[in-house]
């Protein structure tokens, strides 16, 4: 067991500070305290960072930590706490970790014993969530979708059957493929885009998978939110045929919704099969 009391010790002190995600008003007066007093700052990519420390006049150093030096960077960084230096780690915007890099660093500094404060601020998912208005609880966030189609369609079909509402983060070029993907797998179920959270152009698009499936020219960051599995009686006096119809027209597959019947009167899948196709 390991209990850390983040201000009751004299450990050295890694602190994960939040930033806006387009309005750099959500910057918290915590957030720029921290980042003025710390010795060094690492960021994902010091070009983007820069536009934040020069706007609130932060002179700490700034350097890079990202995925393809995070094992270098992450040894220099666990020294230099250890040799009494104040460090933050940032990210391009919003919390580190939170598809981001940081979760390499964060474990080898628990290791350490080296403690971890998060300072809070903006964060997209949370955002896109409460201005939905799809139930946001409970609910599953899962970053970005593979880039490639097969395995992205892997994906959400391992997803098909969860009651919590699904969260993604998406890039414009794929949103229509994406949405696409989604509509054949999961069939039509309340879907909201919201994308440039926090910006002049914020922008949040209700509708279903069906209907947004055609939407192009988006731009920006994007949150796709979408209802998890909606779970109906179904009634008993229905005939199986009836019974699959209905749980398609409840977003199922035909093949989904064959195995549910199959499983809902445990029967075999073959005799749902043929029921259906006769």
């Amino acid at each position: 067991m390991q209990r850390q009391k983040s201000f009751q010790n004299s450990n050295p002190t890694l602190y994960l500070v939040a930033t806006p995600i387009g309005n750099l008003e959500d910057m918290s007066f915590r957030a720029v305290k921290i980042l003025k007093n710390v010795d060094i700052i690492y960021a994902e990519d010091t070009r983007v960072s820069k536009k934040l420390i020069n706007h609130f006049d932060i002179e700490s150093s700034l350097r890079t930590y990202h995925d393809f030096n995070k094992e270098v960077k992450t040894n220099e960084i666990i020294r230099e706490l250890n040799n009494g230096e104040n460090i933050a780690i940032i990210s391009d915007a919003g919390y580190p970790l939170i598809s981001d890099p940081g979760y390499f660093l964060i474990r080898e500094a628990i290791k350490e014993n080296i403690n971890v404060v998060s300072i809070p601020g903006a964060n997209a998912l949370l955002t896109a969530l409460v201005v939905s208005g799809i139930p946001p609880h409970p609910f599953c966030f899962r970053g970005f979708l593979d880039h490639k189609e097969g395995k992205r369609k892997k994906e959400l079909e391992s997803l098909i059957n969860y009651k919590e509402t699904l969260i993604f983060y998406e890039s414009p070029h794929r949103i229509q493929k994406t949405i696409k993907n989604i509509y054949e797998i999961f069939g039509e179920r309340d879907l909201v885009i919201a994308r440039e959270l926090t910006k002049k152009y914020e922008e949040i698009i209700r509708g279903t998978t069906k209907s947004l499936m055609e939407i192009s020219e988006l731009k920006g960051e994007i949150v796709l939110i979408l209802k998890g599995k909606t779970v109906e009686t179904i009634d008993p006096n229905l005939s199986i045929l009836e019974e699959v119809n209905k749980l398609i027209s409840l977003g199922l597959s035909s093949k989904d919704a064959i195995k549910q019947v199959s499983k809902n009167r445990n029967i075999p899948k073959n005799d749902v099969y043929m029921e259906y196709h006769k």
